[in-house]
């Protein structure tokens, strides 16, 4: 059973570094707590598209909107909730047991993806009816 809910989704800053030259921001291991196993991004994301419509039974994800904005919705199989990624200096921790779907991707948007683990996909879950039967047991 997958007990994760809403409210451990968090937004964590992610710290900066300000110059008159351009800001610097850095992830390390004290930002996100699990070693960081995968790194991708999706880019080129035509507006009207969406990405993701998935849980993990085990990976945790780090979501940065490196360039312009996208928007999360988010849902634990009984809350929902939706955040506007638009700051590359703010990142979304997804927890094990959460589905998300990724939309309203502004032109030229990336979305960088740091993952607690390799691609697996037995680790996915990606029909919405199998999410639920997940959290129940």
């Amino acid at each position: 059973m997958s007990t994760t809910t809403i409210e451990d989704v968090k937004i964590i800053d992610i710290p900066k570094i300000e110059d008159n030259r351009g800001n610097l921001a850095v992830i390390e291991k004290e930002c996100i707590p699990y070693p960081i196993k995968r790194v991708y991004y999706l880019y080129d994301v035509p507006s009207d598209a969406y990405r993701g419509g998935h849980a993990h039974k085990e990976q945790v994800e780090f979501l940065v909107a490196l360039s312009g904005s996208f928007t999360v919705t988010l849902d634990d199989s009984v809350n929902k909730k939706s955040v506007v990624l638009k700051k590359p200096n703010k990142g979304l921790l997804i927890p094990t047991g959460i589905w998300r779907e990724l939309e309203d991707f502004s032109s030229g948007s990336v979305c960088l993806v740091l993952a607690s683990d390799v691609f697996s996909e037995a680790d996915y879950i990606r029909e919405y009816k199998d999410f639920q039967l997940f959290k129940r047991t």
